[in-house]
């Protein structure tokens, strides 16, 4: 029987801010983490992702190459952030010409499982837990649902 490749998690090459809290395991590198910032257990953030000052990224949250978090927010359990939009109908594997960026705006809060297709977010919005967004939003609000509305 054939033994596979192994990797094991790892922080690398990451510029942290003052006062992160980062609790392991987790998958973070080549990444920015802002000043006074957590970052929970079983969390995997890619190469070029920016999280601002004052924000915090719970537990088995991914977020990948292509997204900007800005100063203030809250990423619940779970948050998927998602840079191909499978535009030939399959993944875009390794061409990255065919990912999208995602923005994220500042006091900016995401809910549990959440999906956050790519996408601008501005400034003071809430996302409900579970919703699916997939359109720029553009206005502070709450938002939920899937495809995420705005409630109020």
């Amino acid at each position: 029987m054939a033994e596979p490749k192994k990797y094991q998690a790892q922080i690398r090459d990451v510029n942290f801010g003052e006062n992160v809290i980062v609790v392991e395991p987790c998958n973070l590198y080549e990444c920015s983490i802002g000043s006074n910032s957590f970052v929970g257990p079983f969390v995997e953030i890619q190469k070029g992702v920016v999280v601002g000052d004052r924000s915090k990224v719970q537990s088995h949250t991914f977020i990948c190459e292509l997204v900007s978090i800005g100063d203030d927010c809250f990423i619940g359990h779970g948050v998927m952030f998602i840079n191909d939009l499978f535009s030939d109908g399959g993944p875009a594997g390794g061409d990255q010409t065919k990912w999208k960026q995602t923005f994220i705006g500042n006091k900016v809060s995401i809910g549990s499982n959440a999906t956050i297709l790519p996408v601008n977010i501005c400034d003071e919005v809430v996302i409900g837990a579970g919703s699916v967004v997939t359109k720029d939003i553009t206005e502070p609000g709450v938002y939920a649902g899937n495809p995420a509305k705005k409630l109020r």
